[in-house]
């Protein structure tokens, strides 16, 4: 049996996850190792994720979800933010299409109004050509933070409040869900983090609290098949307690 139908055959008998969350980290580096341009790294990265995205319809995720941008990164120099919104528009033009041939649902998280009204209308135009699949759901996090999440959720509930069609002892976990992004989704089993870093960065603070956590000093623009399923492959060998003890165990 291939490896690839050896994931798939996992993912129906529940082992394999149904939603991975990727921190795409490295771009920079790889550019600095081949004596590139900053944003040599970013173009190389776009390839990875066509490569992620293919590989996650192959062995039929319900959603993947990329941190292509955090609110942070509105700190770089802004020669490279300028050529990052770019890029943003170009992936959108050149990738929507084959998006939606492939059966994929497009979904920008994040507080996109920041973005300039060219870059907006491309990503309106993309999520609105692609809405009615459903098949793998990809998320781009663009512009997000998992605080600015959580207090865009806390927010509304407020609002719920003082309009008085909710009491401060009636909130729950459950009464934060609905507003937050990915509601609609399985909740992430599988966090990939490249690059060599151990840490979240503010990606999906509230989504990830039971999910698994797989790094690799792989680079993103480095980033292929063969690690991705080696990440999937570590996973189904994992033993998911979701805060419960191990068998036997403390």
């Amino acid at each position: 049996m291939s490896s690839e139908n050896k994931l798939q055959t996992d993912d129906q008998q529940g082992t394999g996850p149904r939603h991975v969350a990727i921190i795409m980290d490295g771009n920079g580096r790889w550019a600095k190792n081949q004596g590139k341009l900053r944003i040599s790294g970013h173009k190389a990265g776009v390839k990875s994720v066509r490569r992620a995205v293919s590989f996650a319809v192959s062995n039929k995720l319900d959603a993947l979800t990329l941190y292509a941008f955090s609110s942070e990164n509105w700190n770089r120099p802004h020669q490279e933010v300028l050529a990052l919104m770019e890029l943003f528009v170009w992936a959108l033009d050149s990738e929507v299409k084959s998006l939606h041939k492939h059966n994929v649902r497009l979904k920008i998280i994040g507080d996109i109004s920041r973005f300039n009204s060219r870059l907006q209308e491309r990503i309106r135009r993309a999520e609105e050509l692609t809405q009615q699949n459903n098949g793998l759901t990809l998320n781009i996090a663009a512009n997000y933070g998992g605080r600015w999440d959580i207090i865009h959720g806390v927010r509304k509930i407020a609002e719920q409040v003082q309009e008085g069609l909710l009491r401060p002892d009636q909130i729950e976990e459950e009464t934060l869900h609905p507003y937050l992004c990915l509601n609609e989704l399985a909740p992430v089993d599988l966090v990939i983090r490249t690059g060599g870093e151990h840490r979240i960065s503010n990606f999906l603070l509230w989504q990830v609290a039971y999910a698994e956590f797989w790094f690799t000093d792989t680079l993103w623009p480095d980033f292929d098949e063969q690690v991705f399923e080696g990440a999937l492959n570590a996973f189904a060998q994992r033993e998911r307690r979701f805060g419960g003890a191990a068998p036997g165990g403390a």
